[in-house]
């Protein structure tokens, strides 16, 4: 079964950090690109940030740049998003998604389709 679990999400102050998760399992994955996104209480899912398999090539959002980072552990099939100065407006439900063309996850808010989803983890940022 090919699946992406996302872990790590949770309640944090603002300011404060959190390192999300995403596990990726049931089949070579070393032609996909991966990502995060996130969707707030009534808003349209959003692209955050994707990274190559290979970790060479990542994009981020004018709202994750300076604060975010994506990595990968090729070994782990793992993907994280290392989260800092975390904002309220940061609060959202955050998935993880896959695609063979990264240039696909970058375009989530323009209603691209892509391969593959997580089931979300939940960030809330208190004020």
């Amino acid at each position: 079964q090919v699946q992406l679990v996302e872990s790590g999400g949770g309640l944090v102050q603002a300011g404060g950090s959190l390192r999300l998760s995403c596990a990726a399992s049931g089949r070579t994955f070393n032609n996909y690109a991966m990502g995060w996104f996130r969707q707030a209480p009534g808003k349209e899912r959003e692209f955050v940030a994707a990274i190559s398999w290979s970790g060479g090539t990542t994009y981020y959002a004018d709202a994750a740049k300076g604060r975010f980072t994506i990595s990968i552990d090729n070994a782990k099939n793992t993907v994280y998003l290392q989260m800092n100065s975390l904002k309220p407006d940061d609060t959202a439900d955050y998935y993880c998604g896959a695609d063979r063309l990264i240039e696909r996850l970058t375009l989530v808010d323009r209603g691209q389709y892509i391969e593959l989803w997580g089931q979300g983890t939940l960030v809330t940022v208190s004020s």
